[in-house]
């Protein structure tokens, strides 16, 4: 079975942050367990390079788009491995393969009758790209997304029949409660469609930094559609000399951050029913990572915490548990530097790392580093299957939290079991008792591989070794 899980694609017009680095690894999390499940799995990343907020960040530096875009795009390819992202591709829209199949795509829905020529006039956010309705806009007349006060912008543009689709989406949203996930989000789409849809630029005519509309040179595709169509351009050519279209489309799951939802749960459906083509069978939407001042990380607003800063003190595993751990994925979340030291003090090193230690040196010790055959006396068969359902709804903090709760439960038990007075009274019970401990802790590491791959895979290799020998500590204690 195929499972194909995206990212949104980031903006290049500044560099990466926390924020990006979080959506990253919560994708790669369930990507991770999917394919340990044996599932054939493409994960798809990248970079929105077009529209006016690239070009403007351009143009302030004294670049071309073009420049900017490549100087960026490449800090973001950088990110990902220092992520330990197990991205398939990393699609960028200036990619010409792209860019191709957009004008494909967008030709055939404007064949198909789903564009007329118009003007439009509106509040408009650059820094969103994005033109706002009256009850999106906050006081001041401002975007509620950066704050900035909005621009009245007039300009003839070729629209897409957005409102055509407003019944189709209804009846989406009535037939699939699961497409927008969580809930309150599928509530909130829902409630959008409900006001009545109208229709949207498709086309920018005085911007030149885009795909070209193919039926009017003169104009460049809205930057929203032609990056929307990432999902679907990328499995094209990302397998040179294949096309992957037919073995993983539609998307499993699409991962967004709660600021792009419109486009993603409104546009993009009525978009790809435009083209004749399969809908995504999810839509996640996690909240926004909170800075200090509590609001929304955010470049524009210059309180960013920097994932590279978090990974060179406390190492990529640290960093990947902690935003997931933290946070629970699908809502809002403050994050600081003191809560990374927090969750990596008391819970990797004092409880997960002491209890991995612990065992390999009781085992190296007491059996001479060989796993005892006895019955153990906890059995987590039904783990794996809970976190499974877990995973299979998005939900890697919740699956983490039922992991987390049985590496606590073993902890307890050393203590309550005492293997080192069951070894000094020679009483048979250690041999259960350390078998207990080996497997549940490998059945443990196994469900934590998805979110901490470097960590694990050093402790399954002692693991899984003829003889176990005493682990160094996992996670050295930080002054």
């Amino acid at each position: 079975m195929s499972f194909y899980i995206t990212t949104p694609i980031y903006y290049v017009n500044a560099e990466p942050h926390l924020g990006h680095a979080y959506t990253t690894i919560a994708a790669d999390v369930l990507a991770r367990h999917m394919r340990q499940r044996g599932e054939d799995v493409f994960f798809l990343t990248g970079t929105d390079e077009h529209g006016e907020p690239v070009a403007d960040a351009a143009h302030a530096q004294g670049l071309e788009p073009k420049e900017l875009a490549d100087r960026n795009a490449e800090r973001f390819k950088v990110l990902m491995p220092q992520l330990n992202a197990s991205n398939d591709f990393f699609i960028r829209t200036t990619d010409p393969q792209h860019e191709a199949k957009v004008q494909e795509v967008l030709q055939l829905v404007h064949d198909n009758g789903h564009t007329y020529k118009g003007t439009y006039e509106g509040w408009y956010c650059p820094r969103c790209a994005d033109f706002k309705v009256e009850n999106e806009i906050l006081d001041g007349n401002r975007c509620p997304i950066h704050e900035i006060e909005l621009t009245r912008e007039r300009e003839e543009n070729w629209f897409f029949r957005l409102s055509t689709f407003q019944e189709a989406l209804e009846k989406l949203y009535a037939d699939q409660p699961d497409f927008v996930m969580p809930p309150r989000h599928f509530n909130e789409a829902r409630s959008f469609i409900s006001q009545g849809l109208q229709d949207v630029s498709l086309s920018r005519a005085r911007l030149k930094w885009g795909v070209t509309v193919p039926w009017d040179p003169d104009h460049v595709f809205y930057v929203w559609f032609d990056a929307l169509l990432n999902y679907v351009t990328a499995l094209s050519y990302a397998q040179p000399g294949e096309d992957l279209t037919d073995r993983f489309w539609p998307a499993t799951y699409h991962i967004i951050g709660k600021d792009i939802l419109k486009f993603h749960t409104v546009f993009w459906p009525a978009l790809l029913m435009a083209a004749e083509l399969e809908l995504p069978r999810h839509v996640f939407v996690h909240g926004f990572l909170l800075g200090g001042d509590g609001r929304k990380m955010s470049k524009s607003l210059g309180n960013v915490l920097d994932p590279f800063e978090v990974i060179d003190e406390y190492g990529t595993d640290a960093l990947r548990f902690y935003l997931m751990r933290d946070v629970a994925y699908g809502s809002d979340g403050a994050v600081g530097m003191d809560a990374v030291r927090a969750r990596y003090d008391a819970e990797l090193a004092n409880e997960y790392g002491n209890l991995a230690s612990r065992t390999t040196a009781m085992i190296e010790r007491y059996r001479d580093g060989v796993v005892p055959a006895a019955a153990p006396e906890i059995e987590l068969d039904e783990l794996s299957s809970d976190v499974a359902a877990l995973m299979d709804r998005a939900e890697p903090t919740q699956a983490l939290e039922l992991i987390w709760q049985q590496v606590r439960r073993l902890n307890r038990y050393v203590e309550e079991q005492a293997p080192w007075k069951l070894a000094a009274a020679e009483d048979p019970r250690l041999d259960s008792v350390l078998a207990t401990l080996a497997r549940s802790l490998r059945t443990l590491t196994e469900l934590l591989a998805p979110y901490m791959p470097v960590t694990t895979t050093k402790l399954l290799e002692v693991l899984d070794a003829d003889r176990l020998t005493a682990l160094r500590p996992l996670f050295p204690k930080r002054k």
